[in-house]
């Protein structure tokens, strides 16, 4: 790394975070949906000429990981003039899955392309066929609109044909049509902040510690792989299954350490399935980034640098690298979250005493939609519910909290109520549900949803078949449910299923609890 002064490192790093995190508030309070402004279902970030990251706020680790190839798969696609502002949500072209909707705009300098800006929201609803988009599907087709990259702005104009075009299939377009505009206004602020910092200190110091900071992260990522032993660390796990069939779905790893260097090997997970768990290598590699990123106890930006001391084996054709149209709605949710819990599993070995046990493995997607006559207008609602945290050295699990790939909120009942023609019976901790161990596990949540309309509804969960994990003697956390209780019969829902609900139904949602770690005293 090039001698530089730290205090100026420092401020440059804060810069760049900064501008982020102003992009997310921006956008956070300019949104239409409870899904962005309440839940937070959004990321923004600051990228370089090439689309590598710089910095990034706080916030949804399996977007942020993934948004890099977006933002390259842009300039590969388009040329970028001023002014333009590009969007996609295409899994295949650095996308994450369809309702996640990505803007990039780029920031010239002097005339010349320097640096782009860009977010990432989840659209409660891209069209497919059914409302949430997402689906029990077959394939991508099935699960929405597809949307390569192309220039909603051009020059600074905005292009209504594509505009009307999303806006025509979806079910809600009204809320897109808002959704969007706030992340067209994130974009603004994050660009007009750049054009500030420039100004501020020159365009030269700018970008000369534009990639100071990555070599930055580099340095402690890799002293921090050094100080793990050198070897093979091997973990197996599996999701219940994809929708489609009852087969769980092994995801296997081989954490090769050596050096400063580490290979991440997926060769032994199943191949792509019929159903929507698919990750593309988007999602796989925010899920290796995010746990790597973890083990750096400093205050390091999250960056394309830290890529560079690790090497990921995923084989095109598998359940974390999986290859067009299959379908992949429930990739981003529920395998990155798998795969966070193998990497954990197998590193655990190395470091037996820093590495928590599984939390609560699924982020518990629930999405509906139908008409609300009383407001005389469709509805597409989509949230994902917090569970248990696992334990780790020295400290109990947290209780009802979105943890690993998900750092999004869990909707207030005030706000949902408020919005959609439902009553929230019950929202509370699932009280015993935590793994016992000297630690114990965090509890997950009771979610109780009364529907007053026919609605149709999908749920994409994980950890209803195979408990949390728990580590050095600690017990597993217990398992989720999903019950629909319909004219006072209750009936069991598999991890994943599409209902239909009459007026009257009550769906509940048990949420599993996290691990436990080391061995309970007596």
């Amino acid at each position: 790394m090039k001698k530089v002064d730290p205090i100026e490192l420092e401020l440059f790093k804060n810069v760049f975070i900064a501008i982020s995190e102003e992009m997310a508030a921006v956008l956070g309070r300019t949104a239409l949906s409870p899904n962005i402004k309440e839940r937070k279902d959004f990321s923004c970030a600051c990228f370089n000429r090439a689309g590598e990251t710089l910095a990034q706020g706080s916030h949804i680790p399996v977007h942020l990981g993934a948004m890099p190839l977006s933002v390259q798969a842009a300039l590969r696609a388009v040329t970028f003039e001023k002014g333009d502002l590009v969007i996609l949500n295409d899994p295949y072209r650095g996308g994450t899955h369809l309702p996640d909707i990505t803007c990039i705009s780029p920031v010239f300098l002097g005339g010349r392309l320097s640096f782009f800006v860009a977010n990432r929201a989840h659209h409660s609803d891209v069209g497919g066929m059914s409302p949430g988009s997402m689906p029990l599907a077959t394939e991508l087709f099935q699960e929405g609109l597809i949307i390569p990259p192309v220039k909603l702005h051009s020059r600074g104009r905005m292009n209504k044909d594509v505009f009307d075009l999303l806006l025509a299939n979806v079910r809600t377009p009204d809320e897109r049509r808002g959704d969007l505009l706030a992340q067209v206004a994130a974009n603004e602020i994050g660009r007009a902040r750049l054009e500030e910092a420039v100004a501020r200190f020159g365009v030269e110091k700018v970008r000369l510690y534009s990639g100071l900071i990555q070599d930055y992260s580099e340095k402690f990522l890799r002293q921090t792989i050094r100080d793990i032993p050198d070897g093979d660390y091997a973990f197996v796990d599996h999701l219940d299954d994809d929708g489609i069939s009852a087969r769980p779905i092994k995801i296997a790893v081989r954490v090769t350490i050596r050096g400063d260097k580490a290979v991440i090997d997926f060769s032994s997970s199943s191949p792509q399935t019929e159903g929507g768990v698919n990750a593309n290598f988007a999602i796989t590699c925010s899920a290796v980034l995010y746990v790597f990123r973890s083990l750096v106890e400093e205050d390091i930006p999250f960056n394309t640098g830290l890529m560079r001391p690790l090497e990921i084996v995923a084989p095109k054709g598998s359940i974390v690298n999986a290859e067009f149209p299959a379908a992949c709605a429930g990739g981003n949710v529920e395998t990155s979250q798998r795969i966070v819990d193998v990497l954990l599993g197998a590193l655990a070995k190395a470091l037996p005493d820093r590495i928590p046990a599984a939390s609560q493995g699924t982020m518990n997607n629930v999405a509906f939609g139908g008409y609300d006559p009383w407001r005389k207008r469709h509805f597409a609602y989509y949230e994902t519910i917090g569970g248990g945290m696992g334990a780790g050295p020295g400290a109990a699990g947290l209780d009802g909290v979105h943890t690993h790939m998900t750092n999004s909120l869990n909707t207030p009942i005030e706000a949902l109520e408020n919005y959609l023609p439902l009553k929230m019976r019950r929202y509370g901790l699932r009280k015993g549900s935590g793994g016992k161990g000297l630690f114990g596990g965090g509890e997950g949540i009771v979610r109780e949803y009364e529907f007053h309309v026919p609605t149709a509804l999908t749920i994409m969960s994980e950890r209803r078949r195979f408990a949390p994990y728990g580590v050095r003697g600690g017990s597993p956390g217990a398992k989720g449910k999903n019950t629909l209780i319909s004219r006072g019969l209750k009936k069991m829902l598999g991890s994943k299923v599409n209902v239909k609900i009459r007026p009257g139904d009550v769906l509940r949602i048990e949420t599993p609890g996290g691990g436990g770690f080391g061995r309970p005293r007596n």
